[in-house]
């Protein structure tokens, strides 16, 4: 007895000594791996500098490292899932993005708005191709871009595959309630999806309490809140740092949409929002420590995915399945394989990201608006007055060296309905040159309008007059000769129909003082909901794709790029000058408006002075 008395008290004095060490570890730890914006990225990618990034072996890999650290670990994703290599071609029939999520081991993930680019109906039929699988595949949340009440059939694939505001799990002894959110860039970048948007803070901030409420029922406490958000952030502001101050209860928000990577979370109150950057660049890995209702967050890491990561066999064997039926089910009908190499180019294009961050002629968007050109030229056997594209559209670059079929596709992969078809339109010459001021006036408010075209020149100052920068613009033939522009003329216009759409928000972009108006051949004003009526068709009325376009331009090079694209050749000069003369070179009513209303200010200014003068002068002789 006197022993164990004596353990007895030694036992407390330890616990006495010690118990600030043990109630420090008394929550539970968890993690919470993340991923957004991976855009059918099945296989790694080639950057600027020569390396390799993402690929979903290599992804894999780093997961199953993760989950021997934390068997627990839970997996999410932010949305835009699909969309951006040729693996999305099987997007509406196969649900290749989700099937692969599934067997990567995905909890949950939202829409982006790519998702929506096949349009409801493939939407629709995505979530069927999914569930009639059989195989494991993600929940899916979404609380507030949704169908209209009416849309009865999109609506039933939702109930069918479960499609929720939000879902509850329990891992590891911590209980999750995880919500999608989609923000205002979010709708306004897929307009044709049909879908509904609520102010994403209302309807974040109710969805959060509804979730508590059935935790709290369902497991008698608080879960961790993780808000699946794509809605996005830029250099530490945006969409979802605003969602974060206006929803209280959010613990965690995966930032998605903008491709940003946040190398450290962004602090909002209690909130963290992280990025992990797109394509599969990182793997996103937050940690917890979870006491009662109290959560602490705990570390914080984004892990490289690049060519040093070996592949997931499993992972590995089921792209290259995946690849062998996207070649025999859609590459097939173009006479063309997966990794067919077009030509070898020893010119480095811009990236992607360069043909947003400044104003200047790019040699990669020369490529594709030429390619563009030329190919519905070929197809039609009509003149084209003007092709373009814009920096928004542009997903990749094209490699230096060997440029296969994928490259092309994942560098124009974007389509409204389908993959990317070209539209024919016609605009007058007016509305031409509003094109051009698109360009100079427009991209700095929104940096995906920057534009590339083919068959004309364009000069504009930048410290000129907005909506009047561009001070010369004419038609450069194929034979090099220039044209002026004819105002009342209508000329014919060549575009991808993810680009037409943007073009079509042109007026709203520039609260209603620049428009576009889409044309037929006889001036007959075209409904921009129509657009995709107008799909350019060769002879055999098969729709010319965008990225087929490309690949059949460098096809038909020879062995080597053509020389003509290692330099920009002069179709679109950007410059800075006060000079007065160039100030007011083929001036607009804009510039002519603000200059009578400078003019009207100085009168007004040079009156006040005189009358305060008078006054004074007035004061002075009664003194």
């Amino acid at each position: 007895m006197k022993r164990i008395m004596a353990l007895a008290l030694a036992a407390l004095v330890l616990m006495g000594c010690f118990g600030g060490v043990f109630a420090a570890g008394e929550g539970t730890e968890a993690t919470i791996l993340f991923t957004h914006d991976l855009h059918s990225h099945f296989l790694p990618a080639v950057d600027e500098d020569g390396g390799e990034y993402g690929g979903y072996a290599r992804l894999m890999t780093k997961i199953r490292e993760q989950r021997e650290i934390d068997p627990d670990a839970i997996l999410v994703d932010g949305g835009d899932f699909a969309m951006g290599s040729l693996f999305q071609t099987a997007y509406p029939t196969a649900a290749l993005e989700l099937r692969m999520m599934g067997a990567m081991g995905y909890d949950v993930t939202t829409f982006g708005n790519h998702e929506y680019d096949y349009l409801s109906d493939g939407l629709c039929s995505m979530l069927y191709a999914a569930m009639e699988s059989g195989e494991r595949v993600p929940a899916i949340v979404e609380a507030n871009f949704l169908p209209p009440d009416d849309a009865e059939e999109i609506w039933q694939a939702y109930e069918d595959y479960g499609v929720a505001p939000y879902i509850l799990m329990e891992r590891g002894g911590v209980v999750y309630a995880i919500l999608g959110i989609s923000g205002y860039d979010c709708r306004d970048c897929a307009p044709s999806s049909g879908m509904v948007l609520e102010e994403p803070a209302v309807a974040a901030q109710r969805t959060v309490d509804e979730a508590v409420a059935a935790a709290k029922e369902a497991y008698g406490r608080e879960p961790v809140v993780v808000c699946l958000s794509h809605s996005g952030t830029e250099d530490g502001m945006g969409e979802d740092y605003e969602l974060a101050q206006a929803v209280t209860g959010i613990d965690l928000i995966v930032s998605a949409h903008t491709h940003s990577t946040h190398q450290q979370p962004i602090v909002v109150g209690d909130t963290w929002i992280v990025s992990a950057g797109n394509y599969g660049k990182y793997l996103g890995v937050v940690k917890l420590n979870v006491t009662g209702d109290d959560v602490e967050f705990t570390g914080y890491e984004l892990i490289p995915i690049d060519e040093t990561v070996a592949d997931d066999p499993e992972i590995a064997g089921l792209v290259e399945q995946y690849k062998a039926e996207v070649e025999s089910g859609y590459l097939a009908d173009y006479g063309m394989t997966f990794d067919q190499v077009l030509l070898e180019n020893p010119y480095k294009f811009d990236n992607s990201g360069d043909t947003k961050r400044t104003a200047h002629e790019s040699t990669l968007g020369n490529v594709f608006s030429d390619a563009y050109k030329w190919a519905v030229e070929q197809a039609t056997g009509e003149k084209v007055d003007l092709a373009l594209t814009a920096s928004g559209v542009i997903r990749e670059t094209i490699p230096v060296g060997a440029v296969r079929v994928s490259d092309i596709f994942n560098a124009a992969s974007l389509g409204v309905g389908t993959e990317g078809e070209l539209i024919a339109i016609y605009v007058t010459g007016s509305d031409l040159m509003n094109v051009f001021e698109v360009d100079a006036s427009v991209y700095p408010l929104m940096h995906d309008a920057q534009l590339f075209c083919a068959g004309a020149e364009y000069r504009f100052n930048t410290n000129r007059m907005i909506f009047n920068r561009v001070d010369h613009a004419m038609l450069r033939r194929n034979d090099g000769s220039l044209e002026e522009i004819d105002p009342d003329k209508l000329y014919r216009v060549v575009t991808g129909t993810y680009a037409g759409q943007m073009l079509g928000n042109v007026e709203a972009t520039s609260m209603g003082l620049l428009t576009i108006t889409p044309r037929e051949a006889d001036g007959t004003v075209i409904d921009p909901a129509d657009l995709l009526s107008y799909v350019v068709r060769d002879e055999n009325g098969v729709p010319v794709k965008e990225w087929y376009a490309i690949a059949s331009y460098l096809d038909q090079m020879g062995d080597e790029m053509d020389p003509h694209y290692a330099e920009p050749d002069g179709r679109k000069v950007i410059y800075s000058s006060w000079n007065p003369v160039k100030l007011l070179r083929n001036a607009n009513k804009f510039t002519w408006i603000a200059i009578g209303a400078i003019v009207l200010v100085v009168l007004m200014v040079v009156g006040i002075v005189k009358l305060v003068k008078g006054i004074i002068r007035k004061i002075r002789k009664k003194r």
